[in-house]
């Protein structure tokens, strides 16, 4: 089980902590690691809704950075 010392510095600090499980279980632990994933992938994964989606898409968005395309 993830706990807050697991927790990824770069994940948005407001993402949901199903979210944050969800992306750890993957195997996702960093922001970086989210451009190679599309939204609609994000979207199949548990607690991935349009709120946790949307966070991630501004934190990338504020790096330079984006999901993959579907």
């Amino acid at each position: 089980m993830l706990d807050e010392d697991d927790s990824p510095d770069d994940l948005p600090e407001d993402l949901g902590t199903l979210a944050r499980r969800s992306l750890a279980r993957a195997g996702y632990t960093c922001l970086d690691q989210l451009t190679s994933v599309s939204e609609s992938d994000l979207g199949r994964m548990r607690g991935m809704g349009a709120k946790a989606i949307g966070q991630i898409r501004v934190a990338l968005a504020a790096r330079g950075q984006s999901l993959a395309e579907d």
